[in-house]
């Protein structure tokens, strides 16, 4: 299944299971009801932001929409597969590791950004989160203040205080993001 297809279904389903509307989402988030309809219908993509505004009015975390199930494991592994096929029009890949584990205390993803991938607008959720550059240069905004990480530096954040990644060369970067599933 086509990523877009695949996203805009877990958010019409977890839409659905939550007795919530278009107009309900579209109020809380911002986002347009036709905007919301086609993601649902797998007609656009969606953009890390946008996705991180409907995550907060479901009440997901963001990696949700791109696990492959809702099996409680109270063990899982994940083998090395990142489906390349999966890059967005935003250019990234988000692999959530979990495993599909039902209600984890914290969900690890795995990054990939293309060169010039997420410029956009800085966001904030609830909770915290770590991130861990496995490689290439990472730009992070925080709170306003720009810092730039290199492979094996790390930062830890609160996510409520708007913040954005930003690949500004030429090279992918790979990181790992770890977040609360406040």
């Amino acid at each position: 299944m086509q990523l877009t297809t695949h996203i805009g279904k877990r958010i019409n389903e977890l839409r659905k299971r939550k007795k919530l509307t278009l107009k309900n989402i579209s109020e809380q988030t911002g986002l347009s009801i036709s905007f919301l309809s086609q993601l649902e219908h797998g007609k656009t993509s969606a953009t890390l932001e946008s996705l991180k505004k409907i995550s907060e009015s479901l009440d997901v975390n963001p990696s949700y929409f791109f696990s492959e199930t809702d099996d409680d494991s109270r063990s899982t592994i994940t083998r090395n597969t990142v489906d390349t096929a999966n890059l967005t029009e935003n250019r990234f890949i988000y692999k959530n590791l979990s495993g599909g584990m039902k209600d984890p205390a914290f969900i690890p993803n795995l990054i990939i950004l293309d060169p010039g991938a997420n410029r956009g607008n800085n966001f904030s959720h609830k909770g915290h989160e770590f991130l861990f550059v496995l490689e290439g240069t990472l730009t992070i905004e925080v709170n306003n203040c720009v810092n730039v990480l290199q492979p094996y530096d790390c930062v830890f954040l609160d996510s409520s205080k708007p913040h954005y990644w930003f690949n500004k060369t030429d090279k992918p970067i790979k990181f790992l993001c770890i977040s609360t599933n406040d």
